[in-house]
């Protein structure tokens, strides 16, 4: 009989084995083999199973992916498509608005000159009423305070003023405490040759007085001088801004700078006269006559009235045209905010898509809009 040797796992003896316990512990290894060969084969297949339904699974997840993206493009390229038609029907508002904007603009401009004429003569009354208003305020705060105090402040005033007008002339005022009128003026030519004189009376009363004639005639006699005037700030009835009284001119805060360009002229060109005239004795006549009458009043009167109408309508038209210049300035300003809040709002919903409008776009040297 053969005998097989084995190692005994307990002891480690060596144990002689039949051939039918080889035989009966084949048959056991094989069945014990074959078992786990089937454990073995039946976990593969359910590890299998198991990675077939993960990757099929993964596919599904994949393929879902997949299709979503391919949903979504379709749908970014629909709203791309819709935002290009949209940006394309926006940049035609936006130039349909501006060009609205821009007739409304000239509409509004035209109409503000074919209303210009009534504003002017409504803004003449305004203005005449304005000075009125304002004539009648100063002469209440003038009337405050001391008469010789105030009589000093517009004699001090129409002395600069004379001197700021006519610098080549000599103006002196009267020493104070002393007789005679408040100023004497020499009037010059521009070769600085003595034409005449004219002496100044300032009066800043509530009342006009007629005495203040005598006593100003008795210093033109005095001093000799060609013309006499009184400012005053109360006008003699029948006077309205300027006249002629027994000789002497009268004359109101306001004209008088007027009053004195006419004068002087006058002197200036009757000094004229009388050099070419000179040793004619009836020429002379001839023009002491004319200085007395009327036509030489006449243009005196004229000659301020016309100096005086320019300077008002000058006042007027530079208020006038200051008050145009704003409006147009903040309708400008209205429709350029309001393009630029548009075209804000446009860039704010399309992002870059749109194309940029130069005249809107930041200028980067100079931080500040191009327009």
């Amino acid at each position: 009989m053969n005998t097989a040797m084995i190692v005994c796992p307990n002891c480690g003896n060596e144990i002689a084995l039949t051939e039918a316990l080889q035989e009966q512990f084949r048959h056991e290894n094989e069945a014990r083999l074959k078992v786990l060969a089937g454990r073995a084969e039946q976990k593969a297949r359910a590890d299998f199973a198991l990675e077939r339904r993960l990757l099929e699974q993964q596919l599904a997840e994949e393929r879902g992916k997949r299709e979503t993206a391919q949903q979504a493009e379709l749908e970014l390229r629909s709203e791309r498509s819709a935002l290009e038609e949209r940006a394309r029907e926006i940049d035609l508002e936006v130039l349909r608005r501006v060009d609205a904007e821009k007739q409304r603009v000239e509409d509004a401009v035209r109409r503000g000159f074919a209303e210009q004429h009534n504003l002017k003569i409504k803004e003449k009354d305004k203005l005449i009423d304005d000075l009125r208003r304002a004539l009648d305020d100063a002469r209440r705060k003038s009337e405050q305070g001391s008469n010789e105090r105030q009589g000093e402040v517009l004699e001090i005033d129409v002395q600069a003023e004379l001197e700021h007008r006519f610098p080549q002339d000599f103006i002196a005022p009267v020493p104070k405490g002393a007789r005679g009128a408040d100023l004497v003026q020499e009037v010059r030519d521009s070769a600085l040759r003595p034409c005449g004189t004219i002496v100044w009376e300032t009066k800043n009363t509530k009342r006009w007085q007629p005495a203040w004639l005598d006593k100003v005639k008795q210093d033109q006699r005095a001093l000799g001088a060609s013309v006499a005037v009184i400012v005053s700030t109360a006008l003699p009835d029948g006077i309205v801004e300027f006249g002629r009284i027994d000789g002497v001119w009268v004359t109101s805060l306001r004209t008088w700078p007027a009053l004195a360009v006419a004068l002087r002229e006058q002197l200036i060109q009757v000094a004229f006269a009388h050099a070419a005239a000179d040793g004619r004795h009836e020429k002379m006549d001839f023009l002491y006559r004319y200085l007395a009458g009327d036509q030489f009043r006449s243009r005196i009167e004229a000659m301020v009235e016309a100096f005086t109408a320019l300077q008002s309508s000058l006042n007027r038209e530079r208020v006038a045209m200051e008050r145009i210049w704003k409006e147009r300035e903040k309708q400008i300003e209205r429709v350029l905010a309001n393009t630029a809040g548009m075209y804000g709002e446009v860039r704010g919903i399309l992002g870059s898509s749109i194309a940029p409008v130069p005249a809107l776009e930041l200028d980067e040297r100079l931080g500040c809009l191009r327009i």
